[in-house]
């Protein structure tokens, strides 16, 4: 009898068994095809070293079973570095918008310098005491030595005119 018709003998009476073992393992059905055909391949490489036909089937579920656990490895390990790829480029992606956005701030900062430097000295300093100090108009009127309401009045005069340049602005870009 020849290896091939061997072959077929055995697959016909083990691959359910084997099947199931491969579904048992791998819990997929098509991956479980995969696994007992590369089982069936291995088993008629080696059919020649099986020296008691009696412990065919353990010899096969042995070999099945292996297989399907070397299949989940690499199936595994091709997952992981599918998942690195996809959260490298999401790292990639979220590094581009902080570049974009702090591009963009710059941009504001430098605009916002441009006003700074074309306002007066007294001016200058007053703008620069509420938004850099962060101080209330009334310690700036107190510092400066003026009336609380002229201090009020000037910062919303200097907002006003910083919101008109930076909108003239952008819509110039």
């Amino acid at each position: 009898m020849s290896k091939h018709l061997e072959m077929r003998e055995i697959c016909d009476l083990h691959q359910k068994r084997l099947f199931q073992i491969a579904y048992g393992v791998t819990r997929d059905y098509y991956l479980a095809q995969d696994v007992v055909q590369e089982a069936l391949i291995k088993a008629y490489k080696h059919l020649d070293s099986v020296a008691d036909p009696a412990k065919l089937g353990a010899w096969l579920a042995s070999i099945t079973t292996r297989t399907a656990i070397d299949f989940l490895r690499k199936e595994k390990k091709t997952r992981e570095k599918v998942d690195g790829y996809t959260e490298l480029e999401k790292v990639y992606a979220v590094m581009a918008q902080n570049v974009e956005k702090e591009a963009e701030a710059n941009e504001l900062q430098a605009k916002i310098y441009q006003y700074l430097n074309s306002l007066s000295p007294e001016h200058k300093q007053l703008f620069l005491l509420k938004m850099k100090d962060g101080l209330k108009e009334r310690e700036i009127a107190e510092i400066l030595e003026m009336n609380p309401n002229t201090v009020k009045t000037r910062l919303y005069r200097m907002r006003k005119q910083l919101k008109e340049l930076l909108a003239e602005q952008d819509t110039a870009s």
